[in-house]
């Protein structure tokens, strides 16, 4: 019997941590994961139906005139609202920027840190749980 994966799109212009993350999330084999440097190609493969889309907040570092992740998590809410986006950041203003977030409809924020990859098994475990 073959199980469908559940898509996961990781965007994020650190290379570092979007390997880190990439190799974590693979490690789960009911996991199929697509990574992203830019916001913009995220966009641009939305029609492969990702589950959930992880988002940094900050994208500029590969692509200097880059979308922000607000911006990428508002056009991903126009093209298809039922995706759960969780956000990511190393914002020094988090609870600012986390309220901000979840009122453009981020499912949830995640402080980049030693803790996210936990903090986000945490929140798919939950994202699964009510879609069931």
């Amino acid at each position: 019997m073959d199980i469908e994966k559940i898509k996961i799109f990781i965007v994020d212009d650190d290379p570092l941590f979007l390997k880190s993350l990439e190799m974590d999330f693979r490690q789960n084999s009911d996991f199929e994961i697509e990574i992203f440097p830019t916001g913009e190609l995220c966009l641009a493969n939305l029609w492969r139906k990702p589950d959930v889309i992880i988002l940094d907040f900050f994208l500029s570092s590969i692509v200097k005139d880059a979308m922000n992740g607000m911006m990428i998590l508002d056009k991903i809410k126009k093209i298809d609202p039922a995706i759960p986006v969780v956000m990511l950041s190393v914002s020094a203003d988090q609870i600012r920027l986390g309220v901000e977030l979840v009122d453009h409809e981020a499912f949830d924020f995640v402080v980049k840190n030693k803790f996210s990859f936990a903090r986000l098994q945490t929140i798919l475990t939950l994202i699964f749980k009510q879609s069931e």
